[in-house]
């Protein structure tokens, strides 16, 4: 017997997001890193932001939101602002309820240059690869990610600086391409290979929110939590 075609949606609804990411979903891993940096922010947070006057939208919500724009490839903010209203996956990972409003897209504008003013993005890649430091699983001689005079970002190669002359020369030349990887993933996935944003300080702090994605995905694979 066919069944009733029924599409009375329920009045209430007790499932939270939570409960519906799957407990092996790669973002668990990453939101679990995410949550450890944010909590560490929180004294450069109180600096940031004035003690009294109307409530902002919490810079927690949008550090996670920008970094779901990099890992999905989404490609303005309005669309970003578009997903988290229907998905459940985005709205667990920003830190949304299930009936929680969504900002306006003209959010991120207006919040953009107060992060990037006060290095929050700076300081945000910071405490996000802090576990990998204490295990020792940078490896500074081969790509170091340094922050010059006026948050200039540059990429020093290893194998630039007089190696050439060891016989570690080829294996530098060799690892040379996992460099040029995590580039080709910066512009494919990241949206650096035509950026939206103007301006050296914008364009930095895309860069460095692109830069953020890609190593916490890498930590979220070495199982470093």
């Amino acid at each position: 017997m066919r069944g009733a075609k029924v599409e009375t949606q329920g009045l209430f609804s007790y499932l939270s997001p939570e409960q519906r990411v799957p407990q092996d979903h790669p973002l668990r891993a990453i939101r679990a890193i995410v949550d450890r940096a944010l909590a560490e922010m929180d004294s450069h947070f109180g600096v940031v932001f004035a003690t009294y006057g109307r409530p902002s939208i919490p810079p927690e919500f949008l550090l996670r939101a920008l970094l779901l724009q990099v890992f999905y490839s989404i490609r303005s903010e309005r669309q970003l602002v578009e997903q988290l209203n229907y998905n459940l996956l985005f709205r667990w990972f920003v830190g949304l309820g299930m009936v929680d409003a969504v900002w306006v897209p003209t959010v991120f504008s207006k919040n953009r240059d107060r992060l990037l003013d006060q290095g929050s993005v700076r300081e945000f890649l910071h405490f996000a690869l802090e576990p990998t430091r204490r295990q020792d699983l940078r490896s500074d001689a081969t790509v170091q990610l340094v922050d010059d005079l006026g948050g200039t970002q540059h990429i020093t190669l290893g194998a630039d600086k007089g190696y050439d002359r060891h016989a570690g020369y080829a294996m530098s030349i060799h690892v040379r391409r996992r460099i040029e990887s995590i580039f080709g993933w910066m512009k494919t996935v990241g949206g650096m290979r035509k950026t939206r944003f103007r301006g050296l300080d914008r364009v930095g702090m895309h860069f460095s929110s692109a830069a953020t994605a890609y190593n916490l995905v890498r930590v979220a694979r070495l199982g470093v939590i």
